[in-house]
């Protein structure tokens, strides 16, 4: 779990933004595929900032590498 900290507070600061997203701006006419289901919009969220912290994951291996040189 460690290792993968990152990816899971993404999720939940995306699954948080994608909720108020639903909330406040949302889909009025229903038609929107991701906004206009609250989970949906959830989940889509929860996905991308898990993308998008994991993005800031440090690389130990290429650190270690480089050091070395």
């Amino acid at each position: 779990m460690q290792q993968n900290k990152l990816y899971a507070i993404g999720a939940l600061v995306g699954a948080a933004a994608g909720l108020l997203y639903w909330k406040y701006i949302g889909c009025l006419t229903g038609t929107c595929a991701i906004t206009s289901n609250a989970f949906r919009s959830t989940i889509y969220f929860a996905v991308m900032g898990s993308v998008l912290f994991g993005l800031f994951k440090r690389q130990k291996v290429l650190i270690e590498k480089h050091y070395k040189n």
